[in-house]
């Protein structure tokens, strides 16, 4: 009778489990309460999963597909420009014309063209000006360039900001016609003749002139900045540059706050600036006309640099505004650079300037790259050390885990913009001590920075993803790249941005908004919100969620597929999710979409002996139990650090899905021939966890007698 009742009472245990989840399932008594979700609205009877579906993405289309890759009507404008524009360095003013050509791609007829004027961003009447904070108290006795900075003397406050001369529409046989055009702050859009139709092309021609400002709103992406031998200009946003038209949004023409920075449409340039005749350029593009501003020697040193592993110097500190580095004559000189399929173009301009340049190839013999340098003598010796071959370590890493840097330059510039990235041309900051002195810490911001902004030539300078809205596209994305360029330079490297343990701060910060919050609307600490969580994101993501070799493949695809394109968030969370075969719904909800922290603690541990358990020991001689509790908002993976009683360690990951039936607490079982002497959740701290002080647990010593 006793072993009948036994069947009949496992019969009973296998006809309920079959009906059940696995977790109820394997070992697990009947589930009598609803799903344990987290932050759930309990007045709703809906599904409140972490892994359920985003209803946050657009619908698939033929433009953008359901795998995250552009569809078979994907369009983007093109723009092509040819500007001519001289540098005046006594009233520290740009004057310039440009001819652009708009080719509508779009299946839409457009009856005006709109236009970026990103320099009214510094009139006093701007957006941001007005909407600005205002002033602490205490500001009497501050400096003459702190009130500068804060705008309180009133020096070129009312000058500042681009003029806008003639605007004229071109004809097919070449004839201007003046167009109406309407300046809207930071915006200006220009009325056509004729409507333009898909598959069309317009030409608009600009003339325009601004002061390039020393301080202001936007002098930490263009600026003039004094040295010891004269001015550095790096001038940037420094031209009409027409307004991204685009299958999500239209016209994207939101005023320029100066936080969320820029979404530009690629196209072909040719440019050609004037300047003083002492002055060295650098810029975006080719130099077509090294025979007419460079000197023999100094393109007899250029080739040299090409086949060189250490950078050369093509005017050397001792040659700095010296005549001999300058073509004969004192008349102004005009560079002349083009580049195709950029969004941007930015240049620098100075006497001052010291030059080093070496080359770069994927493979031998292979494509040359160029690898240019300018900083003056103030900028050594840190610069001549440390630039150039931070950009190489770029062209590596980079073109490792994202693309081989497809254009024919990349250039960094010294100046008082401390970090500002355009197409193959960065502005860097970091400076000695006028002694010549500097920290140790300079010489990493320094690789830092060049490494960040060279960096962003992929992202979003090739990935051209819209700033204006989502900083953590090329913020964030870059970042996480630069982390690993970092630890290819040096394994100790002191990195920022890139380890979990990093974020944790931020995440206990109630001044946060989700990343996926546009730029202008992150109302304070931009920095770890666009930088620093989404490259500990995608770290976590890499190392913890995913394996590496998973996660790089999915990345390498989203570079492959959107190259030279214009992706949007949907389309990296897609490609990864197909690419990686992973559901990712709990991770993006999680991590992109709140401000939820990882908070994991450890509950009841308990111990039973397996024979009393399940009647042998085939498995091991104890039967343990650890509850871990989610005590912040994120769902997370779990990693446990076991130490047995024996001394020996264990690592334990168990993936999110572990939470998929109760998101409030899970408990992990197992058997064993050891007891247990300590449980440390997230023990190398790679999850993020904000409270450490729940993580352990330890067993009571036993007393002995």
């Amino acid at each position: 009778m006793t072993s009948l009742r036994v069947v009949r009472h496992a019969a009973a245990v296998l006809a309920v489990a079959v009906s059940l989840p696995l977790g109820a399932q394997r070992g697990g008594p009947p589930i009598t309460t609803g799903p344990q979700w987290l932050n759930a609205d309990t007045t709703k009877k809906t599904n409140q999963s972490n892994f359920r579906a985003l209803a946050e993405w657009p619908t698939p289309n033929e433009v953008r597909t359901s795998d995250g890759s552009p569809g078979p009507r994907y369009w983007q404008q093109k723009v092509d420009y040819v500007i001519r524009a001289t540098l005046d360095t006594v009233k520290h003013e740009i004057t310039g014309t440009e001819r652009v050509t708009y080719h509508n791609n779009a299946p839409s007829t457009l009856p005006y063209l709109w236009f970026q004027l990103d320099q009214n961003v510094e009139r006093p009447d701007s957006r941001a000006s007005v909407s600005a904070r205002p002033l602490p108290k205490g500001l009497a006795n501050i400096t003459p360039a702190a009130q500068r900075m804060l705008g309180l003397t009133g020096e070129e406050a009312q000058t500042l900001g681009m003029r806008i001369g003639r605007v004229s529409t071109v004809g097919a046989n070449g004839a201007r016609t003046a167009a109406a055009f309407f300046v809207n702050g930071t915006s200006m859009r220009v009325e056509l003749p004729t409507p333009l139709a898909s598959g069309k092309s317009a030409q608009i021609e600009i003339e325009w002139a601004y002061a390039v400002p020393e301080l202001g709103r936007n002098t930490q992406r263009n600026a003039r900045d004094k040295v010891k031998d004269g001015w550095e200009y790096e001038i940037a946003q420094w031209y009409p540059r027409a307004a991204v038209y685009d299958d999500v949004s239209g016209w994207t023409n939101d005023q320029f706050y100066s936080q969320g920075e820029f979404y530009q449409e690629f196209g072909d340039f040719d440019v050609a600036m004037t300047v003083p005749h002492d002055h060295i350029v650098r810029a975006t593009g080719v130099l077509q006309n090294p025979a007419e501003v460079l000197t023999a020697t100094q393109r007899a040193r250029l080739q040299k640099a090409w086949s060189s592993d250490e950078p050369v110097f093509i005017v050397a500190p001792g040659e700095v505004a010296s005549p001999a580095t300058r073509p004969a004559g004192s008349a102004p000189l005009t560079w002349r650079f083009t580049a195709k399929n950029v969004r941007d173009f930015a240049w620098a301009s100075s006497r001052t300037f010291v030059w080093d340049a070496m080359g770069f190839r994927y493979q031998k013999g292979g494509r040359l790259i160029e690898l240019h340098s300018v900083y003056p003598r103030d900028a050594m010796p840190l610069w001549d050390q440390y630039s150039t071959k931070a950009i190489k370590q770029t062209m590596v890493t980079y073109g490792r885990m994202v693309i081989e840097y497809p254009y024919p330059v990349a250039s960094n510039v010294h100046g008082s913009v401390g970090g500002m990235e355009y197409p193959m041309i960065a502005f860097c900051g970091a400076r000695p001590r006028p002694d010549g002195t500097f920290d140790p810490s300079l010489k990493w911001r320094l690789i830092s920075v060049t490494i960040h902004e060279v960096g962003h030539n992929w992202f979003p300078m090739i990935l051209a993803s819209d700033e204006r809205r989502w900083g953590w596209m090329d913020e964030g994305m870059n970042s996480f790249v630069q982390y690993y360029a970092e630890k290819e330079w040096d394994p100790n490297y002191p990195s920022n941005r890139g380890p979990a343990k990093n974020i944790v701060a931020y995440f206990r910060d109630p001044a946060q908004v989700p990343m996926m919050t546009e730029s202008d609307l992150v109302y304070a600490n931009y920095s770890p919100q666009a930088y620093a969580k989404p490259a500990a994101a995608l770290v976590m993501l890499r190392e913890q969620v995913l394996e590496p070799v998973q996660f790089d493949r999915a990345f390498r695809e989203y570079a492959a597929r959107w190259v030279f394109k214009k992706p949007q968030p949907a389309d990296f969370f897609r490609t990864v999710v197909n690419g990686a075969g992973e559901n990712l719904n709990w991770w993006w909800r999680g991590m992109f979409y709140t401000t939820y922290a990882n908070d994991q603690a450890i509950g009841p541990v308990t111990t039973d002996n397996a024979d009393g358990l399940v009647g042998n020991t085939n498995r091991g001689k104890y039967y343990h139990r650890i509850t871990i509790d989610q005590k912040g908002g994120l769902v997370m993976p779990i990693q446990l650090g076991i130490t047995y009683d024996d001394g020996t360690t264990a690592l334990v990951k168990l993936p999110a899905d572990v939470w998929r039936y109760n998101e409030k607490s899970f408990t992990y079982a197992f058997f064993s021939n050891k007891g247990l002497g300590q449980v440390v959740i997230d023990p190398n701290e790679v999850l993020a966890d904000i409270n450490r002080d729940n993580n352990s647990w330890k067993a009571a010593q036993k007393v002995v007698p």
